[in-house]
């Protein structure tokens, strides 16, 4: 009989303070996801994986637990991260940027958080490896964020996939401050004319073929992340396999997005989260979100000045990889000063540079680490 009531109080017996704190992380993503509408597809799934793992004895983590095949199956492999930038690219219309290529020049700069934000961490005392992770964050890409720390520095997935993501969600919370800071009314008031230009058929069909070589010469280990992203877009504009281009952009994302924030989730255990450096990692993470926001300003303040006070500097807050959320922004903070001044297609160019550029700089990121080597 005592046996018995040891067996059945052995999951009391086993609880700890870090248990219990994670189930309340755990609480708290469900309420951001649900009451406030953050992220919710994948903020759900990592709140569950995050408390299914955080439950003493959990038998899902066991060798052959479901939580720990899907970690292995999909983002040991790096399988889960790419099969989502397929989904990606069959969403993503680069016609905005094909229409205006200037655009390429504030996606490059709104990443430059990351390699501030890696050699801070440097600084901190993180390993090379662990820096590199952290950095990327700043893509503001959360499937970019995951590729690369899996590759690098595994055991800080949790945190560096919970501050990718909520700081994902948090755009229209975070960007809007540093806009105002950086920027007068005077130059958010700034209207620019949005010249159409025609982006023919044979364009949009050639513009992911072409990125994939180009890319994929000059950044090799960027490969997996620029090839699947333009695979995506390739069937989206070829417009011959309708039925691929909607299973990757819903079907196949859901269920990867659900497995993907299950296995996330599942890395959280209390032991291994509840640790000084996840601290770190969030505030590096902002600040190098911050500093993205601000290079992508600060060169488009630039380009207003050589354009002798033509080009409103607010669309380079755009050049993050937060799409179309950036672009959205960008678009508020310009009507907040002038309800008629319309500049969503030439921000949602820079964002769709900005997707481009952050799988440009995982690839730089993994290649001065030597990834692989």
């Amino acid at each position: 009989m005592s046996e018995f009531i040891t067996n059945l109080f052995a999951g009391f017996a086993a609880l700890t303070w870090q248990s219990l704190v994670m189930i309340g992380i755990a609480a708290f993503l469900f309420y951001l996801a649900i009451v406030h509408n953050y992220e919710p597809l994948l903020l759900i799934p990592i709140g569950a994986g995050a408390l299914l793992a955080n439950l003493p004895l959990s038998p899902l983590l066991d060798e052959d637990g479901m939580l720990t095949v899907l970690y292995n199956a999909g983002v040991g492999n790096e399988l889960f991260p790419l099969l989502i930038f397929i989904g990606i690219g069959a969403l993503t219309d680069f016609s905005p940027l094909l229409s205006n290529p200037r655009m390429v020049l504030l996606g490059a700069a709104g990443q430059f958080g990351i390699f501030g934000t890696l050699l801070l961490a440097l600084a901190l005392g993180f390993s090379r490896p662990e820096a590199a992770s952290i950095g990327i964050i700043g893509a503001i890409d959360g499937p970019t964020s995951i590729y690369v720390s899996s590759l690098l520095a595994p055991q800080l997935l949790g945190p560096i996939t919970v501050a990718a993501y909520s700081y994902m969600s948090l755009v229209p919370v975070i960007m809007p401050p540093i806009i105002r800071l950086l920027t007068t009314p005077a130059e958010r008031r700034i209207r620019m004319e949005y010249v159409t230009r025609p982006v023919g058929r044979r364009t949009r069909i050639l513009f992911p073929i072409v990125i994939t070589i180009v890319v994929g010469i000059l950044v090799p280990f960027s490969i997996p992340l620029i090839g699947m992203l333009m695979l995506g877009n390739l069937m989206r504009e070829s417009g011959v396999v309708e039925r691929l281009t909607n299973t990757s952009s819903r079907e196949l994302a859901n269920i990867v997005t659900l497995f993907l924030g299950l296995a996330i989730g599942s890395t959280m255990e209390g032991t291994r989260f509840l640790q000084p450096a996840t601290l770190a990692i969030l505030a590096l993470g902002i600040l190098a979100f911050a500093l993205d926001t601000a290079a992508g300003l600060l060169f488009g303040k630039f380009l207003n000045l050589i354009s002798r006070g033509r080009f409103n500097p607010v669309i380079g807050a755009a050049g993050i990889s937060a799409f179309p959320m950036a672009a959205r922004v960008v678009q508020k903070l310009v009507n907040e000063e002038d309800f008629e001044n319309f500049l969503l297609m030439h921000a949602m160019g820079a964002n769709a540079a900005g997707q481009i550029a952050s799988v440009v700089a995982g690839g730089v990121v993994l290649a001065l680490m030597g990834a692989g080597s």
